[in-house]
């Protein structure tokens, strides 16, 4: 416990096998704001605390403000918070995230707030059937975007345009028209259309006629005055516009399109601007989470209010996903004042910031107090790690575990064995956290399926059996 006497006294339940680690890893952290102590409910893995265990083998100390339970922990807090007079919150999953979570305490980390205005680009609307881009449209929506860009295609027909729009616009979506067809341009917005891109100094004059707002772009490549003189005269006409600098691909004038858009930025402090990512999130073969987060921290920096996503390559899948997050996270960040760090692991989709819950010392502790046959698959520093009462291996290369398991002539137990083996070599591969039972954490990159916990429990049960911990073990 603390030697402060704070007002705020935390009660942190655990079970027997992690008691000392919890204790020395709150001893080790800075809480000079409130008073703890560590409690042990009666069971030798936390996870396994339900609500009637809670309630029938705990007795809080009469100074308890708040409950912290194990993040694993399903007991319903509501019910627990009624049944004692005292608040449970549900803590991290991990004991080593234990000084992040308390750190956090008393600051709101909003993710629900952001800036930036998503147009998600349907580039082969031309050639896809209504029912089709529909279907993408709706995709888009859910995933965040905010505007569907329809886009057209030079040379290439687009007989069904007014109707596709006009069925956007009647399922509720907000609609751009993408084309340098000036025809294709009025079809759109007599369509209901609510913007156009993209418009230039050669043709502004047409912005009054058209209604929608449009996107201004340089008449000739790289050509920032003439987008200038374009603005100003969309603001002399008092009409609403967006500014598009062009991003250029990399070796194709990447750095100086940036500059462009700084520039744009210094001379007209107050207009409203538009990125297109999809010149770098296409056009580069990297993973797009990183590209997409500096993007998108340009736009902070520079207050550019809009950004044109395009996801056509496979390797773009989730761009749109992307720019969602990326835009919560730089918004917190700004407002805060801060950087964009410890807000979210949303775009961490290959390596964790903290990717080993244990140290190969705190593993051998807890192997050594184990007295049951379950198999434990834990990850640190050194590779991965199996044990049970009666083994303790370390190895990087989930193959090498077989001959030690004793499961050849069990099927179920072999398969279960052989997926989360895989999945921790993967994550030692890789440096990414590890939690047997619990799918892999892989950010926006993949959906985040509630099932997907219960669904591994449920086959947890089925294939593993005696490797899944009892309450009757404690």
């Amino acid at each position: 416990m603390t030697a402060t006497d704070a007002a705020d006294h935390v009660v942190l339940l655990t079970g027997h096998l992690a008691h000392d680690r919890v204790v020395a890893v709150m001893s080790g952290s800075s809480t000079g704001t409130f008073t703890w102590e560590v409690i042990d409910a009666g069971v030798k893995v936390a996870a396994l605390m339900t609500e009637e265990i809670i309630r029938r083998r705990v007795t809080l100390p009469a100074r308890a403000t708040r409950v912290v339970v194990p993040g694993r922990c399903r007991a319903d807090l509501a019910a627990l918070s009624a049944h004692f007079g005292v608040r449970f919150e549900r803590g991290p999953d991990e004991v080593i995230d234990l000084p992040q979570f308390f750190g956090r305490a008393g600051r709101t980390r909003d993710l629900s707030r952001h800036d930036l205005r998503i147009f998600a680009e349907i580039v082969e609307a031309p050639e896809s059937t209504i029912e089709a881009v529909l279907a993408r449209a709706h995709a888009h929506r859910a995933a965040g975007a905010d505007v569907i860009d329809i886009g057209g295609l030079p040379d290439t027909p687009f007989p069904h345009l007014a109707e596709l729009i006009a069925e956007l616009k009647r399922q509720g979506f907000l609609v751009s028209i993408d084309s340098a067809d000036l025809a294709e341009i009025e079809t759109g917005v007599r369509a209901g259309a609510d913007f156009v891109l993209s418009l230039n100094e050669d043709t502004v004059e047409r912005a009054a006629d058209l209604g929608a707002v449009p996107v201004i772009v340089p008449a000739r490549p790289g050509d920032l005055d003439s987008l200038v003189r374009a603005c100003e005269r969309m603001e002399a006409f008092g009409l609403p516009y967006m500014a598009d600098p062009i991003l250029d691909p990399i070796h194709f004038g990447f750095t100086e399109s940036i500059v462009r858009y700084h520039e744009f930025r210094r001379r007209m402090p107050g207009a409203e601007m538009l990125m297109g990512t999809g010149n770098l999130t296409e056009l580069t073969e990297a993973d797009t989470t990183g590209i997409t987060a500096l993007l998108v921290g340009i736009c902070s920096e520079l207050a550019i209010r809009n950004v044109l996503i395009v996801q056509v390559s496979p390797h773009t899948r989730r761009t749109v996903q992307e720019h969602d997050a990326a835009r919560r996270i730089m918004h917190a960040a700004k407002s805060d004042g801060g950087l964009p760090k410890g807000y979210s692991n949303a775009l961490l989709g290959l390596h964790d910031r903290v990717p080993y819950a244990n140290t190969p010392a705190g593993i051998a502790a807890l192997a050594g107090e184990v007295r049951d046959r379950n198999y434990r698959i834990e990850v640190a520093a050194d590779g991965i790690h199996v044990y049970n009462r009666a083994m303790h291996a370390v190895k990087t290369d989930a193959f090498d575990f077989f001959p030690d398991l004793g499961v050849e002539t069990d099927g179920g137990h072999a398969f279960y064995l052989g997926a989360e083996l895989a999945r921790a070599e993967i994550a030692f591969q890789l440096g990414k956290r590890y939690a047997q039972d619990n799918p892999l954490d892989w950010g926006v990159s993949t959906d985040r399926r509630a099932e997907d916990l219960t669904r591994l429990q449920e086959a947890g049960h089925t294939l593993k059996g005696k490797d899944r911990p009892r309450e009757e073990d404690a």
